[in-house]
């Protein structure tokens, strides 16, 4: 990491100590902390993502990518003088030895960014944590169970705190996995949606990623340089996750091409089918009355949202007959 060439960003003034992972151009520490946060005001103002008075909750898990997140809104809210009420909103998904420890890290960084923090947990919302799930169905299909939960439980925190818009520490890595997971999948109707920076619907808050043009090891070196307290234990029910195969195909191509992770979103981006596909949205006047759910009343484009019909499989005993109707 360390180099005795000078820095590429400011001329030689310092020594260069790190090498922007997109480039390999060689930087000092105080250049490459402002390459970063200057790419995510970069990212901000070019797509338009707030205005002033915005009140936005960070979803907030603890890790490194969402510790960082905090660190880099809060300084250019004050620096740029963006008007932002920040929030921290984090899920307690109920798994023991992970979840409680690092929500403990995220009440810290209430603590040293003074922000507010809101957490929400499965248990209120659902009645089931992930240890309980995961001890009715097994590890299989667990992460199922969770990622609808999850993005239904942000949703509902975020109106809990009557923000206008939630941010999210999905980086480049994340977002160029995603690409190769439905171009791998065939789920074309995902692929053409899946790079937009900010997602929202009538119904739903809007969601967007920040960091969509910044490299994980971008904030892995931000938050090891800055010192910021994080929580770096991987979820333990997600070892077999289908997205782990992509991150390493992704890492090998990384290693012969910097510039792959850029590429493969931009070729996400520019990603058009001629044929028209069908994407499930709310319907208005259908079986969902009006869109949503007929039993929680969260937006549904039938009479049951996801996480009721998985809610109902988890009840009746049958989980993977909920997982079947889901996948429908």
């Amino acid at each position: 990491m360390a180099s005795r060439k000078g820095c590429v960003l400011c001329n030689g003034e310092r020594r260069a100590l790190v090498k922007i992972p997109s480039t390999l151009a060689p930087s000092c520490k105080e250049c490459f902390f402002l390459h970063l946060e200057n790419n995510v005001y970069n990212t901000i103002v070019r797509h338009a993502l707030f205005k002033p008075g915005d009140r936005v909750a960070i979803a907030a898990s603890g890790g490194k990518d969402s510790t960082v997140l905090a660190h880099v809104m809060t300084t250019l809210n004050k620096r740029h003088k963006l008007g932002l009420d920040l929030f921290l909103l984090s899920i307690d998904e109920g798994i023991t030895g992970y979840r409680d420890d690092s929500l403990e890290t995220v009440k810290r960084n209430e603590q040293q960014y003074g922000v507010p923090l809101k957490i929400v947990s499965y248990e209120e919302l659902y009645g089931w944590t992930m240890d309980a799930i995961v001890k009715q169905i097994g590890l299989k299909n667990n992460c199922t169970f969770c990622g609808v939960f999850r993005r239904q439980a942000l949703d509902r925190g975020a109106a809990m705190l009557k923000v206008d818009h939630i941010v999210t520490g999905h980086n480049a890595d994340d977002i160029a996995e995603t690409v190769l997971m439905n171009i791998m999948r065939g789920d074309f109707a995902r692929l053409q949606r899946c790079t937009a920076i900010q997602t929202a619907t009538d119904e739903t808050i809007p969601r967007s990623k920040p960091f969509k043009y910044t490299y994980e090891k971008e904030i892995v070196m931000y938050a090891y340089f800055k010192k910021l307290d994080y929580f770096s234990t991987e979820c333990i029910y997600s070892p077999n996750a289908y997205r782990g195969y992509a991150r390493a195909f992704l890492k090998d191509l990384e290693s012969i091409r910097p510039s792959a992770i850029l590429d493969i979103i931009h070729a996400g981006e520019w990603y058009q089918s001629a044929q028209q596909v069908k994407i499930n949205v709310p319907v208005a006047g259908g079986a969902g009355c009006g869109g949503t759910c007929v039993r929680c009343g969260y937006m549904s484009s039938s009479g049951l949202c996801k996480a009721c019909v998985l809610l109902g499989g988890l009840d009746r005993g049958r989980p993977r007959r909920a997982i079947a109707a889901d996948a429908e």
